[in-house]
């Protein structure tokens, strides 16, 4: 049964590590993450960061000729990375990616789930039911899916971490991208629930909410002169980058933050996004 532990453990667990020097080892040393959409962007950024940080990272991504370029030029960074493909919609991808990642490294601490479609930009009217059901089911219904196959294996470890990345289009929805919007907003809600059901795995699950990021998934709010104008009357004038987005997501997988859970972080560069 989950328990709760006492402040006078914590400030023991804290000073023994301190003590023992471990505090200076990397944050995330010897954790194994999983990172889906990971082959470039933002989820690249974020996988670099994780094993910069200390993790064995696996990456994954549809094409196996993108994994395979990702995972050469961060293990030529002296990286500790490996890969396998991996179209997150399919529960035989979804049950290879585990099985992957327990071959390779026997254990699983950290998922991060980055992968998103949008199929359609456009009246929202206009979308249709095949666009509609694809968004959902990569969007949301596989992020639910592949957290439900990892939880177990997390568990094991006594405690880690999941990151949903979501958008804060998902709290201003716009009709241009209607679906997509929706579908974030969804994510939202996710990450509080799964945070809700597994505290008491010792499981913290929290979220990013990326703004408008230099990757070519943002191009089609760059061709929206509405959007991009509203987006460009807050924040900083200009893209994020996707490294920009990475610090965080490593941060959210460490011990420095194990009393965040349920969160939804906003990285827009100071854009508006809360409900």
């Amino acid at each position: 049964m989950w328990r709760m532990q006492s402040k006078e453990a914590l400030i023991n667990n804290y000073s023994t590590s301190i003590a023992s020097g471990s505090r200076n080892q990397k944050p995330l040393q010897n954790k194994v993450a999983i990172v889906t959409g990971s082959s470039y962007g933002i989820g690249l950024a974020i996988a670099r960061r994780l094993a910069q940080d200390g993790a064995h990272v696996l990456i994954s991504s549809r094409k196996v000729e993108n994994v395979d370029k990702a995972v050469q030029m961060l293990k030529d960074e002296g990286l500790s990375v490996s890969g396998v493909p991996c179209h997150v919609g399919k529960e035989e991808d979804r049950d290879r990616l585990v099985t992957t990642a327990l071959q390779q490294y026997g254990r699983i601490d950290i998922l991060v789930c980055n992968v998103a479609v949008n199929p359609f930009a456009g009246p929202f009217l206009n979308t249709t039911e095949d666009m509609w059901t694809k968004v959902f089911h990569i969007n949301v219904t596989s992020t639910f899916l592949l957290v439900k196959l990892v939880v177990p294996h997390i568990q094991k470890q006594g405690s880690g971490s999941i990151i949903l990345s979501s958008s804060f289009i998902g709290y201003i929805p716009q009709q241009y991208i209607g679906a997509y919007s929706i579908s974030k907003t969804a994510l939202l809600a996710l990450t509080n629930v799964l945070a809700q059901a597994l505290r008491f795995k010792n499981i913290r699950v929290n979220g990013l909410a990326f703004g408008v990021i230099n990757t070519g998934f943002s191009k089609v709010i760059l061709r929206t002169p509405e959007l991009y104008t509203k987006l460009n009357s807050f924040g900083v004038f200009r893209l994020g980058e996707p490294e920009e987005c990475a610090g965080i997501a490593s941060f959210l997988c460490s011990e420095d933050a194990s009393y965040i859970n349920g969160e939804n972080i906003s990285i827009t560069g100071g854009v508006h996004g809360r409900l």
